[in-house]
């Protein structure tokens, strides 16, 4: 065990001693945070200074909102002696090298990140991330185009990367495809509570060669198939329905998150009704008499 400690303890002496250059980067833990600067140890014989202009170029950034404590930060050396004897180093010249490799990652894991919007530019918002700047098309801030951006200033938003060009500098978010992928999960969520076989109420939405659409309200819709509409057959819905008609609807399969209504069916349990009203019983006595001799050898189950 003594031995294992000497080794680390001249592993950490020989780093110490270690040339440092301009230029070079430098991984340190957070030992100090001020409102203008960060201190790093570095495990050398001085610590590190990171000046708040050197940190970040996001507008409004505020080291104590951003630093922790025991927090590892990487940076380039600017000078090996600030005047103060400690060595100066830049976060935002080591974001040049290592935030587009970090912003690669978080891409191809499709890491979801919490951003706050810090500017609004035409036609979208500004956000940082890894302090790289991001832009936010006004499409994809939402699930429709957004408008008015100044209601998303300060604000904080889930977003994925989408578009990542570091020759350019170029970094485009989005919160449009998480937002697409929660409404999906929810409206799964509510297809997969509906009975199969329930009776409701819906507004024809939209009619299409092959069906109609019809609003069931609550966010959801469902296709009655051109062959599901009627008993008989017809060529086209809108030979039978309207876009805003109210319609009753049978609940008849809700498989792949869709929904598959059937008017017919309910055409089909009133005809099957009105059959039965047919075959009721008259109280005359000699009908009754013929259409009990007629039943007489028939088993009901």
């Amino acid at each position: 065990m003594s031995n294992e400690t000497m080794a680390d303890y001249a592993q950490e002496l020989e780093a110490s001693f270690k040339e440092i250059k301009e230029g070079d980067i430098l991984t340190g833990t957070v030992i100090g945070i001020s409102e203008t600067e960060v201190t790093l140890d570095l495990k050398y014989y001085t610590d590190g200074i990171i000046r708040l202009e050197d940190f970040s170029e996001e507008p409004g950034f505020s080291l104590k909102d951003a630093v922790a404590m025991g927090d590892e930060i990487s940076a380039t050396v600017l000078s090996k002696d600030d005047g103060e004897g400690h060595i100066l180093l830049s976060k935002k010249e080591a974001n040049d090298v290592l935030a587009w490799d970090k912003l690669q990652e978080i891409m191809d894991n499709e890491t979801i990140l919490t951003v706050k919007i810090s500017g609004i530019v035409n036609a979208g918002v500004v956000a940082y991330v890894e302090g790289v700047r991001g832009f936010i098309p006004a499409s994809k801030l939402s699930l429709g185009y957004v408008e008015d951006l100044n209601p998303y200033l300060f604000k904080e938003i889930r977003v994925k990367i989408i578009t990542l060009d570091p020759a350019n500098k170029k970094l485009v978010l989005s919160a449009k495809e998480i937002l697409q992928e929660e409404a999906a999960e929810e409206r799964n969520s509510k297809i997969a509570s509906i009975p199969v076989g329930l009776v409701t109420e819906g507004t024809v939405e939209t009619l299409q060669p092959y069906g109609a659409f019809i609003d069931l309200g609550n966010g959801l819709s469902g296709l009655v198939h051109i062959s599901q509409i009627s008993t008989k057959r017809i060529k086209h819905p809108g030979v039978i329905l309207n876009e805003g008609d109210k319609v009753k609807v049978k609940v008849i399969d809700t498989k792949d998150g869709k929904i598959s209504l059937s008017m017919k069916a309910l055409e089909e349990v009133a005809a099957e009704q009105i059959e039965e009203e047919t075959y009721e019983l008259p109280e005359t006595e000699s009908v009754s008499t013929s259409l009990g001799s007629l039943f007489a050898n028939i088993k009901l189950n």
